[in-house]
């Protein structure tokens, strides 16, 4: 009996087994549907038309004690939240959405309010008068802030309204005038920072100040070539490197100083015309004092002929420098052989001059005279162009040899020294001060208009 019912058995567990199986679902664990089914909110399975009613009253009493929403109608189906009307400002159209999203039982919200642009609106009107009414009532506040700023810019500038104090600290007189604008800035600014503070305003200040950083900025690339030339002006008025008067050579362009500005170098030119240099190209230049140095050297060159002795011309020359009275003995004039050319020699004559006492233009032209008309009288020839022709044999020969020895036959022409012509009284070379006085004048005539000069008489020469 049991052999014959354990099959009728298996097959029954087998037929229970299959259904059950088949009636379990699938369970989901993956991480994706567990936040999902956390981060949804939950709605209802079914309608409740008084939570509606609810929601609607809840809405409406909390519209209805802001006053931006009282042009707000509300209105409640399945939990769904329709919102129309108009409001004064955008922000408050994103306001009420947020305030409906809070109530509990709210399914989803369709916003269909919009901005009142009327002119019977009176927002921008209200919005308006109540900025008014806020800015009188800070007026107080703000005298009080204003009252402060202007009391710290007073302090301010009466410090460095101390010019005594400030001359007798730096070093010139327009690193003075520096440091007390600077200190008139750092108040004027430290009071505004103060008083900004006492209204509340710190935001305004911080983007002040940024926007001045970036102004800065922009300022300090376009006006390079300003701030370069007003700190050149700074370091020239420190280094003092000429007086007033000196002749100077700056980058090619000669002329003496008239004054040192906070812009530029005022020079007058040999020929009486003024001449502004940028302080930026003087700072970097190439500066040639004449004045520092009353010695100072001239140079000319003299040609003679190339069957002339160099050695014998060349002492000639010295001899004649040195007669000259304004030549002087120490430094020695000097002679040199320059160069020999196709059909001269020729030489370089130096001499020393004081410029106190001579004029260094008159000096040469006086020096070049005596020394050409002593060369000449000591049997020197002077250069002349030579041209050697060369004729091929088709021409008549040329007597050669009988020139040749014709040259030979001629004797020497004795070469005596000769004392140098005496300077006369049209050839005074004393210096002239037509230029140095004219400066001297603009300098003791500038008036309040002119700008302040700058170069310092009692400081020391770089």
């Amino acid at each position: 009996m049991r052999a014959a019912f354990a099959p009728l058995l298996m097959f029954l567990l087998a037929c229970i087994a299959g259904p059950v199986t088949g009636a379990i679902p699938a369970l989901d664990t993956s991480p994706t549907a567990a936040q999902s089914a956390t981060a949804a909110p939950t709605i209802e399975a079914t309608a409740d038309a008084a939570a509606d009613d609810r929601i609607a009253r809840r809405l409406a009493g909390i519209f209805g004690e802001l006053p931006a929403f009282s042009k707000v109608d509300v209105a409640v189906r399945e939990g769904v939240v329709t919102l129309t009307g108009t409001v004064p400002e955008d922000a408050d159209i994103a306001r009420a959405e947020s305030i409906a999203a809070r109530i509990s039982g709210v399914a989803t919200i369709e916003n269909r309010l919009a901005r009142d642009v009327s002119l019977g609106s009176g927002a921008a009107v209200g919005g308006l008068a109540e900025k008014i009414a806020g800015f009188t009532r800070m007026l107080p506040l703000i005298g009080l802030a204003f009252a402060i700023w202007l009391g710290i810019s007073l302090v301010g500038y009466l410090i460095a309204g101390v010019g005594t104090l400030w001359h007798r600290i730096a070093p010139n007189s327009f690193l003075a005038e520096l440091i007390a604008s600077a200190i008139r800035f750092v108040f004027v600014v430290g009071g505004l920072v103060v008083a900004l503070d006492i209204i509340g305003a710190t935001a305004l200040l911080g983007a002040v100040l940024g926007g001045a950083g970036l102004v800065g900025i922009a300022l300090g690339f376009a006006m390079r070539d300003t701030i370069e030339n007003y700190v050149a002006s700074l370091m020239l008025s420190l280094r003092q490197p000429f007086r007033p008067n000196d002749h100077v050579v700056i980058d090619g362009s000669e002329g003496r100083v008239i004054r040192l500005t906070s812009r530029a170098t005022v020079l007058m030119t040999l020929d009486g015309n003024h001449l502004r240099i940028p302080n930026a190209n003087v700072f970097k230049a190439t500066i040639l004092n004449y004045t520092r140095n009353p010695k100072r050297r001239f140079d000319f060159d003299l040609g003679i002929d190339a069957d002339d002795d160099p050695d014998a011309a060349r002492g000639l020359g010295r001899e004649t420098l040195a007669g000259l009275p304004f030549v002087l003995a120490d430094p020695p004039p000097e002679a040199r052989t320059e160069q020999v050319g196709d059909s001269n020699i020729v030489l370089k004559f130096l001499g020393w001059i004081d410029q106190t006492e001579a004029d260094w233009y008159k000096a040469r032209s006086r020096a070049i005279a005596a020394v050409k008309a002593a060369l000449e009288q000591g049997g020197f020839a002077l250069p002349e162009p030579i041209y050697r022709l060369r004729f091929d044999s088709r021409t008549d020969p040329l007597p050669f040899a009988e020139i040749a020895s014709a040259d030979a036959a001629r004797k020497p022409v004795a070469r005596k020294p000769a004392t140098p012509p005496a300077a006369s009284a049209e050839e005074d070379v004393t210096p002239t001060a037509e230029v140095a006085e004219m400066v001297e004048d603009e300098r003791r005539s500038a008036g309040g208009g002119q700008e302040k000069d700058l170069l310092d008489p009692s400081k020391p020469v770089e």
